[in-house]
């Protein structure tokens, strides 16, 4: 089996991989599958972080645009749901023999621990994965910009972002037959072309900590072994 490039990866999956594409809520068997991809790189070296998003169930922004509730408790509902999606990978990951910890920025005493970066490393030292959620504990801001702080905070080697699509591409590949895809490209480039892949603080952040950034394809198997392992896959952001 081949072995991990390197040390620490932090994961970042949205809530959408967990059920049907324009579904909602979580689809056991789209559940057991991610679950099964992580454990899959787990046994090839790296500590993992993952962190989930809740697009499965809410998203703030867009609900407070259609409802009465404003963006900031929108978004705590949102945190929230973070914290069912990581319980659930949780519990799915520990059936497939892999030890796990729920970690979340905010408090939910009888489902998770609290994010304390010392304690977040000692999990890592005993072999665990660490699954984080609440996002970064503050409105208006996405999982992707969490994804991004707590790869800086843990000294993660390299982030990558799952997607539904091959990588990053110059245009919606859906709706743009032409559109290209991207092997290479530099924080700046994301930046100055307003690439669509992640929020500009995200890119910010992994730029200012110079963590690369690899954006996969979630669904084809394989994939993340290959960028576990240095082989290419999708688009570099570095």
């Amino acid at each position: 089996m081949p072995a991990s490039k390197y040390k620490r990866v932090l994961l970042k999956l949205s809530g959408e991989s967990f059920c049907e594409q324009g579904g909602f809520g979580i689809d056991g068997e789209h559940l057991e599958s991610m679950a099964a991809r992580i454990a899959e790189i787990n046994t090839l070296g790296p500590q993992v972080a993952v962190v989930v998003g809740a697009g499965n169930f809410i998203r703030g922004e867009k609900f407070s645009q259609k409802t009465m509730i404003p963006r900031n408790t929108a978004d705590y509902m949102g945190m929230l749901a973070t914290i069912i999606n990581a319980c659930a990978l949780q519990e799915t990951l520990e059936k497939l023999g892999t030890t796990t910890r729920v970690m979340s920025a905010i408090e939910v005493e009888a489902m998770c621990e609290r994010f304390i970066r010392r304690r977040a490393m000692r999990h890592f030292e005993q072999g665990r994965i660490v699954i984080l959620a609440g996002g970064t504990g503050n409105p208006f801001f996405t999982t992707d910009t969490c994804a991004a702080l707590r790869a800086a905070e843990l000294d993660a080697d390299l982030l990558i972002k799952a997607t539904k699509v091959d990588g990053v591409y110059s245009d919606d590949p859906k709706k743009n037959p032409n559109a290209k895809l991207f092997d290479k490209l530099s924080y700046q480039d994301v930046l100055e072309k307003n690439l669509r892949v992640m929020d500009h603080s995200a890119i910010s952040l992994c730029r200012d900590n110079k963590i690369p950034v690899i954006v996969l394809n979630i669904f084809k198997k394989g994939n993340l072994t290959k960028a576990i392992c240095g082989e290419s896959v999708g688009t570099v952001i570095s």
